[in-house]
């Protein structure tokens, strides 16, 4: 049963990315007014305000991931009766 979980963990694992995307747009926007984060080679931004941006991106899309990842792996053992992962 577990081979069944490999499949569905790459659909929600792909759901997962772009949701932490939006996510991220939407924070970035709300807290800087700008519509997109600044690119790493982009000199209109200071290095600190791409620095910010690269860790908020990361920080959202670890904790997107985990969530995401979680759910999954609980609907599958809701679904199975069989946790996916080591108990």
């Amino acid at each position: 049963m577990k081979a069944l979980y490999r499949p569905l963990s790459l659909i929600v694992s792909f759901g997962g990315a772009l949701l932490s995307s939006a996510m991220f747009r939407q924070v970035w926007k709300r807290v800087t007014g700008d519509s997109k984060a600044p690119k790493p080679t982009d000199r209109r931004f200071t290095a600190w305000q791409v620095v910010a941006a690269a860790a908020a991106q990361g920080a959202i899309a670890g904790a997107v991931r985990a969530a995401v990842d979680r759910a999954g792996a609980a609907g599958y053992e809701k679904a199975t009766g069989a946790w996916p992962g080591n108990e």
